[in-house]
C-alpha cells in the first residue's frame, strides 16, 4: 500500500472539503497555484476546535472507519488527530520499510514507547514492525516497565535492540549503572520523540557498550512522517519521505525558501498521503537546516532545535505549551515580558523561565513562587522528571535587558533553545 496524492490534487480536495483550507486558501486563483504560493498553516487557528470532531474546520468528512489519538501530552487543552484506517497503515508500511535498514535478521526487539489514553507512539512503532522487510521478533513492553524487570528479560529473551523515548532510555541506563550492570548483548538502540544529546548518548555506552545508538525515524502523530533515518545519519539527522510528504526548510522571519545547506530555518511539512485531515505547509515546531544539495534523492536535513514559533516544546516526554506558561505569568504577575530558556547540563535538561516584574513590585519573591506552583501543577510530569533526576526547573525575575532578541530582527526571543544539537562522531557502521 503506498497512496499518494499528486501536490494539485491534495489542494483541490482540502479547499473544497475542509472549511479551515477553504477560507484560509481563498486569496489564490483556482487554479496554477503552487506550493510556495500558499501562506504557512497557523497552527492555532488549525487545532481551534479540534476537541470535537464532529464540528472541527479542518476535517474533510466525517470520522468513520477512523482512528483517533492525542496530540499536546499532558495539557488540559486536548488536541485530537484523525486518520482513516488506509492513511494509517500507509503511514506504518513506508515508515516501516524505512526502519527495516536499522534492523537485521534475528533482532529481538524491545517496544518501550508510550501508550493509553490514546497516544500514538507504542502503537506506531508497534505497526510498523509489522512492516519490516526483515525477520524479528517483537516484545511489547510499553513505556512503563521498571528496570529490574527489564533487564532481567533482556538477558532472558536474548533482546539486543532497544527502542524508545530518550527520556525512558536514560532512566534505564541510570538504574542499570546504579547497579553496576552493564548489558553488552544489546547492539542497537533506537531513540525517537525528541533529541538525543551528546552526553546522554555517552551515558547510554557506558551501559550497553556494543551498541549502535540511531534515530528510529521522524514522524509526529499530527504531522505524520517526516523523516526517515539511515545508516549514514548522523545522530540528528533523517532523509525525507520523498513520495509520502514534501519537506521545506524557510526562513523563521521572511518565510524565504532555503535550499542552500547548513542554513538554518523553520521545518516545513506538507503530507501528500492524508486527505481527512489535510496538512499543507504545515510548521511542525522545530528548526532544520539541509546537508544535502537539492537535487539529492531523500535529500538529509538535520535538526537544529525547537522554533521559536512553535507552540509546543518537548522536554523528554513531555511537552510545555508557550500559551499556556504566558495565562500563568499574566495570571500570577500581570507579566507580559518573558522568556523560555532551554539548556542541557550534563545528561539532563534544564528550563528556566525568565520573567520581568513590574517597575517597583513589592511582591517578586512571592509571585515568583506562586509561578514555580502553578508550573507544576499545570505539568505533574516537571515534578516527577525532577524526581528523577531528569530535569531542573528554574523560574527567575529577571531585567528587560536580560531576555535575548534575535540577532536579525532584533525582536525578543519567547524561546531560546541553547541545547547542543551538533553530534558526537557517528560509530562505524558494522
Amino acid at each position: 500500500m503506498n497512496k499518494s496524492y499528486s501536490f494539485e490534487e491534495l489542494l483541490s480536495h482540502s479547499r473544497k472539503h475542509s472549511r479551515y483550507y477553504k477560507t484560509h486558501f481563498k486569496h489564490l486563483p483556482e487554479r496554477h497555484c503552487t506550493i510556495d504560493n500558499l501562506p504557512l498553516t497557523v497552527a492555532s487557528d488549525y487545532w481551534n476546535g479540534s476537541n470535537n470532531l464532529n464540528t472541527w474546520s479542518v476535517l474533510t468528512g466525517k470520522t468513520e472507519n477512523a482512528l483517533i489519538y492525542k496530540t499536546g501530552g499532558s495539557t488540559g487543552q486536548e488536541k485530537l488527530v484523525a486518520y482513516t484506517r488506509a492513511e494509517w497503515q500507509n503511514m506504518v508500511t513506508q515508515f516501516g520499510h524505512s526502519l527495516s535498514g536499522q534492523l537485521c535478521d534475528g533482532d529481538r526487539v524491545a517496544n518501550l514507547f508510550f501508550a493509553g489514553d490514546l497516544y500514538a507512539s507504542f502503537l506506531f512503532i508497534h505497526d510498523s514492525l509489522a512492516h519490516v522487510t526483515c525477520a524479528i521478533c517483537e516484545f511489547p513492553f510499553a513505556g512503563e516497565v521498571d528496570g529490574a524487570t527489564l533487564a532481567a528479560a533482556i538477558t532472558e529473551q536474548q533482546i539486543n535492540v532497544l527502542a524508545g523515548v530518550p527520556a525512558q532510555l536514560l532512566q534505564f541506563a541510570a538504574y542499570l549503572a546504579e547497579q553496576h550492570h552493564v548489558l553488552p548483548q544489546v547492539t542497537t538502540v533506537l531513540y525517537g520523540g525528541e533529541s538525543l544529546f551528546a552526553a546522554q548518548w555517552s551515558m547510554l555506552l557506558e551501559v550497553f557498550p556494543n551498541a549502535r545508538v540511531a534515530s528510529i525515524g521522524y514522524a509526529c502523530v499530527d504531522a505524520g512522517l517526516v523523516g526517515a533515518s539511515t545508516r549514514d545519519c548522523e545522530l540528528g539527522e533523517h532523509r525525507v519521505f520523498d513520495e509520502q510528504t514534501v519537506v521545506e526548510i524557510i526562513d523563521e522571519h521572511t518565510h524565504e525558501v532555503i535550499e542552500e545547506c547548513n542554513r538554518p530555518g523553520l521545518l516545513i511539512i506538507t503530507n501528500l498521503t492524508r486527505t481527512l485531515m489535510p496538512l499543507l505547509r504545515y510548521p511542525v515546531g522545530d528548526r532544520a537546516c539541509w546537508r544535502e544539495p537539492s537535487a539529492a534523492p531523500r535529500r538529509k536535513f538535520a535538526l537544529l532545535g525547537r522554533s521559536e514559533q512553535s507552540h509546543r516544546i518537548r522536554i523528554g516526554v513531555m511537552s510545555l505549551f508557550q500559551e499556556e506558561i504566558g495565562e500563568i505569568l499574566q495570571r500570577l504577575a500581570d507579566c507580559w515580558q518573558w522568556q523560555l530558556v532551554l539548556e542541557s547540563v550534563g545528561i539532563k535538561d534544564r528550563i528556566s523561565v525568565m520573567w520581568v516584574p513590574e517597575q517597583g513590585a513589592s511582591s517578586v519573591n512571592a509571585s515568583t513562587q506562586a509561578i514555580y506552583a502553578a508550573l507544576l501543577a499545570q505539568y505533574p510530569d516537571i515534578r516527577q522528571m525532577i524526581g528523577n533526576d531528569q530535569l531542573e526547573c528554574v523560574v527567575s525575575p529577571c531585567t528587560v535587558s536580560t531576555l535575548q532578541l534575535h540577532p536579525r530582527s532584533g525582536k525578543q526571543r519567547r524561546i531560546v533553545d541553547l541545547r547542543v544539537y551538533s553530534t558526537p562522531k557517528r560509530q562505524p557502521t558494522p
